[in-house]
């Protein structure tokens, strides 16, 4: 990664953060081959039923995580400390690990799918189908990842402290999204194998019996966050600016959690069912049209602050679920061809 120093000046970054934050953020850049890899290996993984293998990665990936953070960032016997980059260091040898962890399983036959030398051939017409295939979870992807970093420019507008604060809650925040996550990931490939098996209607099922399941999970985290938030921040830090943007972030974005649940069940069933243009345009006009414009007008024209901030990501995942519900019941998935 050649340039960490400037892309932390262009998102509004103090000298002091970029001085600290230059080497984690080369690091992590540098190595994001490895959560590409991890990423779509374990949807292999999980395309073919075989979700444990795909789970015990990310087991190993986080274990080890976790075991090396303290080890890089405060030094032990003859590695140095690192500080913050250490974090970045410690991630990417998680990553790239459970990535060998991968590869072993996919070549060595111990899971449902094998792959072996024979099979790494070039073969065009399945690249270009795959490609095709994939320009909607990349615009996906692109979409969403660009309008979190825009959000983070605007954010920076109110100062380090206030950063932190909405840093920690999302971090809380997406720690417990993973249930959901996992569930919806479950609904996508429940999909594609019920419509491969020309059951559309077990498909469907499948999608609005997780989707529930997901939205109670989400629920009960939500009343948990609302009742607790500041005693949840405090945890992470005790700055008083830190724990009030923190709390109030996380209050805010808890409000829309059920709905947050819900979306993501039914925006990955389109993918699994091959559709991945649908979710793209809804997250287009969410993200992009609505969220990043609302969240400028709040929390600058209108002097909203940082909660302009919040709300726009909540009123944005509000209206993903609602129109993704909408889209998903008027049944075009269930023809696309893949």
């Amino acid at each position: 990664m050649m340039y960490p120093k400037e892309i932390l000046r262009l998102m509004g970054a103090e000298p002091d953060l970029i001085a600290e934050g230059c080497g984690y953020t080369k690091v992590l850049l540098g190595g994001n081959m490895t959560v590409m890899l991890l990423f779509l290996i374990n949807a292999v993984f999980r395309g073919a039923g075989n979700a444990s293998v795909a789970m015990w990665t990310l087991i190993l990936s986080n274990a080890l995580n976790i075991i090396l953070d303290p080890i890089f960032i405060f030094g032990f016997g003859s590695i140095k400390a690192y500080g913050v980059e250490g974090a970045a260091i410690a991630t990417t040898i998680g990553r790239g690990s459970a990535v060998l962890f991968q590869l072993v399983i996919l070549f060595y036959g111990y899971s449902k799918i094998k792959i072996g030398f024979k099979d790494l051939v070039f073969r065009v017409g399945i690249m270009f189908n795959l490609i095709k295939l994939s320009l909607g979870g990349i615009g996906q992807f692109l979409i969403g990842t660009s309008s979190w970093v825009f959000l983070m420019r605007i954010m920076s507008e109110f100062g380090s402290e206030v950063l932190a604060g909405y840093t920690i809650a999302i971090r809380v925040m997406m720690f417990t999204m993973m249930p959901a996550w996992g569930l919806s990931n479950a609904a996508a490939t429940l999909v594609g194998q019920n419509l491969g098996a020309k059951k559309p209607d077990r498909a469907e099922q499948s999608v609005w019996k997780t989707g529930r399941y997901s939205a109670i999970f989400m629920g009960i985290v939500s009343v948990v966050y609302l009742v607790f938030a500041s005693q949840i921040i405090v945890l992470f830090n005790t700055t008083p600016d830190v724990v009030k943007y923190g709390s109030l972030c996380l209050r805010i974005l808890a409000s829309g959690y059920i709905f947050y649940g819900y979306g993501m069940v039914v925006i990955n069933a389109f993918n699994g069912a091959g559709d991945t243009k649908t979710p793209t345009y809804i997250n287009f006009v969410c993200f992009w049209l609505l969220q990043l414009p609302f969240a400028y007008f709040m929390a600058i024209t209108l002097k909203f602050g940082p909660s302009g901030v919040f709300w726009a990501i909540t009123l944005a995942e509000v209206l993903i679920a609602i129109i993704a519900v909408v889209w998903f019941k008027k049944g075009t998935w269930k023809t696309i061809n893949v």
